[in-house]
């Protein structure tokens, strides 16, 4: 179903892939988050995106974890699947399948591996023919923490001139640059902060939302800094999101997918071990951690939500 781009907006958190003890994809922790998650106004959420660990799953896992997500993603909110893969080709065929399996729209990391290749020029090139491709809008990832790459708002602008790439979730935390983009893009093209860290910042450069990692275990938190920009609400804006940024620290540049994970299993959430390569939290990290969620205030969501 063809989604109207004007309400692509708000608040989304990029959803982890929770895992048993096994390894192995664990489907009914996934339901238990969703149950929690759709509790709270989230205009939608990210599948596959960094924090889904997306990379590290298989072909057939990312279509286990979209068909999943599907299901328990109301149909009136936005179901964006990552499907930036190191080739072209195999970014074509994981977006054409999610498509098919319901997701509203893409978000495309840059091939990196050939980094020191990737020129505008070969950028440009990638993301037409996936734009080409692709049943649904396209959005830019720019994640320059994983890939190596920090798209420039040259560079930006050129690849959004093709009419199916339609916004940008922009993890790099260069806020003028995001003023830029708006300014040269306009508000019809879609950024969003990727990180807490900068929500405010960049909302009052023209953002129109955010795909935070902690909106999974704050998502009233995040929601609220949102809100209170949107109407106007300025110094209860920048109380909270100062409030958030130590905790936000810990689960992203910190400790990453397994501080997030910690956290949500401090917090009662479904969030479990993270996948090889990556290591969990030793017990000190763990203990750590939960100290500075108390101090964020952040407590046990509980029925009916915080």
């Amino acid at each position: 179903m063809s989604r109207n781009l004007e309400d692509l907006k708000g608040i989304l958190p990029p959803i982890p892939t929770p895992f048993d003890r096994r390894g192995s994809f664990a489907r009914d922790r996934l339901r238990d988050n969703f149950r929690v998650w759709n509790r709270h106004a989230l205009a939608g959420f990210v599948v596959l995106g960094s924090n889904g660990e997306g990379v590290l799953l298989s072909s057939e896992e990312r279509l286990d974890v979209l068909r999943a997500a599907r299901e328990d993603i109301p149909e009136t909110r936005w179901m964006i699947a990552g499907t930036g893969c190191p080739s072209t080709r195999e970014t074509v065929e994981l977006t054409r399948h999610a498509a098919r399996i319901g997701a509203d729209a893409a978000l495309v990391l840059p091939p990196s591996y050939y980094r020191g290749r990737m020129t505008r020029e070969a950028l440009v090139r990638h993301y037409a023919a996936v734009g080409d491709a692709s049943e649904i809008p396209v959005l830019i990832y720019n994640m320059p923490a994983c890939t190596g790459i920090d798209l420039d708002a040259g560079t930006i602008a050129a690849v959004a001139a093709h009419p199916n790439v339609v916004g940008i979730k922009d993890s790099g935390g260069d806020v003028v640059k995001m003023g830029a983009i708006v300014g040269s893009l306009g508000s019809e093209f879609r950024v969003f902060a990727g990180s807490a860290g900068f929500l405010l910042p960049a909302l009052a450069v023209g953002a129109v939302g955010g795909v935070l990692a902690l909106a999974n275990i704050a998502p009233a938190e995040c929601l609220a800094i949102y809100d209170h920009f949107v109407n106007g609400r300025a110094v209860e804006a920048a109380e909270l999101q100062r409030r958030m940024i130590p905790v936000n620290t810990a689960v992203t540049s910190r400790w990453g997918v397994a501080g997030l994970k910690a956290a949500m299993d401090i917090l009662g959430w479904e969030g479990g071990p993270v996948r090889a390569p990556l290591v969990d939290l030793t017990p000190p990290e763990v203990e750590e951690l939960a100290s500075i969620l108390e101090l964020g205030g952040l407590e046990k969501e509980e029925e009916g939500g915080r």
